[in-house]
């Protein structure tokens, strides 16, 4: 059963303001003491370390693309269990979803499914009365989205305001809150949109308070709080990582020590989704983190390892100067180890990456490029792997700028469905590594399949 009263931040449009409101309020509610649970709409991985800066628990997506809507109220529930508020930040605009997928991993689908009341953030910066009609539009567009209220953002002065309340009077939706028009808060951008919390220590600390006394300053929190408890009861009961339904035709977890994964963190790899962990220690393996920026070695028993997306192309020499780990690495890796890589994963483990020698377990050399490459993909593994039997089909995320050259006769990981047909990413000996960010509750037994291969050994 899921109870937390819960909103949903959306807007109109992309930068409109939906990352500084949603990020301020759970800073704001967490401030009165409450527990906030924080989510995000879709793929994104930089705005739930925000988020759980703000609240203090892990931020958690939400992505009816590669996860299916018949997970996303189980993952929330389970997400939530305990908390007083649940605090759903949107992606793009309102109704933007999968391209040419209907409403599939939109917003507004993620609202239906949780049953939740709709927070639409406007930018009022270049409108008066208009406000109204954009609202209505809204508001009126799809009978199932409930909006129960405007923020809205970047407003001008007292007159400015005047006008926009009394436009919105008309619509019978009414303003929760008004931020003014200010000095943007402290949260830069480069390549890939925000720079990740783990890069930025005590300033990124001090943006997400300066985020909520903003959201604080403005905004109507006991309205918002009441509008969170009007969501209704959902039936779904929770995700558990330990009862995957998955599972059950390969039986229990197999008794004996819990073989070491170790997972890369720090602030060269900061992708990464709370419920990978989850799985693999459901699966009966002990996961602990490491940082290629800083350790010079694994952890002690290292019996495979995951290393997720992020940004060494900003961290590359860095990461090349730590040569005792690439060598443990590497020579893990060519014993046969279980190797899980994703997007950053995959250029650690090539040659070299833009000139700066990297693991070198992968023949492939990796550069960035003026080229941004990004979208859903549907996929099939094309050979067996320590993740996935050939014929298994995945659902994921491609988003980056770097291009690999491949040497001679690799073996792909994936055959790509969407936009178009290709092969792409490595299988050799235990090593998978792909451009393709995948959301393994949506096939909770590769976590299975990866840890039964480090038992293995």
């Amino acid at each position: 059963m899921v109870s937390a009263p819960r909103l949903v931040i959306a807007a109109p449009a992309s930068n409109s303001g939906k990352t500084t409101v949603a990020t301020g309020l759970m800073a704001a509610f967490a401030a009165r003491g409450l527990a906030v649970s924080p989510h995000k709409v879709g793929p994104d991985y930089i705005d739930p370390g925000y988020h759980a800066l703000a609240t203090g628990r892990p931020g958690r997506n939400l992505d009816a693309y590669m996860c299916g809507p018949e997970l996303i109220a189980p993952l929330f529930a389970h997400g939530s269990a305990g908390c007083d508020l649940a605090v759903v930040e949107g992606v793009m605009g309102l109704y933007d979803g999968a391209s040419g997928q209907g409403e599939l991993a939109s917003t507004a689908q993620v609202a239906k499914l949780l049953k939740a009341p709709v927070v639409l953030v406007v930018d009022a910066s270049s409108q008066s009365r208009s406000v109204a009609a954009l609202v209505h539009g809204f508001a009126s567009w799809d009978p199932q989205v409930r909006i129960g209220g405007v923020i809205l953002n970047k407003v001008a002065s007292d007159r400015h305001e005047a006008l926009l309340r009394d436009a919105l009077e008309e619509s019978g939706l009414p303003v929760l809150g008004v931020i003014r028009r200010a000095p943007q808060v402290a949260t830069p951008s480069r390549h890939l949109g925000l720079v990740p919390v783990a890069e930025r220590g005590a300033e990124a600390v001090d943006a997400v308070r300066a985020m909520g006394e903003r959201v604080r300053a403005g905004c109507d929190l006991d309205a918002l709080m009441a509008l969170a408890r009007t969501a209704p009861a959902l039936p779904d009961a929770p995700w558990e990582p330990a009862y995957a339904p998955a599972w059950e035709a390969s039986g229990p977890v197999a008794d004996g020590p819990r073989p070491v994964v170790a997972v890369a963190g720090g602030a060269a790899f900061t992708f990464a989704y709370a419920e990978h962990a989850e799985l693999l220690a459901a699966a009966g393996a002990e996961v602990v983190t490491f940082d290629p920026l800083r350790d010079e070695k694994l952890p002690a028993g290292t019996a495979g390892i995951v290393v997720g997306g992020g940004f060494p192309e900003v961290y590359a020499p860095e990461l090349s100067a730590n040569e005792p780990l690439r060598r443990a690495v590497t020579e893990l890796a060519r014993a046969g180890a279980p190797v899980a890589a994703e997007c950053a994963g995959l250029l650690y483990l090539a040659r070299e990456l833009d000139g700066k020698p990297m693991c070198g377990v992968l023949d492939a050399e990796a550069r960035m490029s003026g080229r941004l490459t990004l979208g859903y993909r549907q996929a099939v593994a094309v050979s067996d792997s320590v993740l996935a039997v050939a014929g298994t089909r995945m659902r994921g995320h491609e988003f980056h700028r770097t291009v690999l050259e491949p040497g001679a006769g690799a073996t792909p990981a994936w055959g790509m469905h969407q936009p178009e047909r290709r092969v792409e990413g490595y299988v050799e000996r235990g090593v998978h590594a792909s451009y393709l960010h995948t959301h393994w509750a949506a096939s909770p037994e590769v976590a299975r399949r990866f840890v039964a291969h480090c038992r293995a050994r």
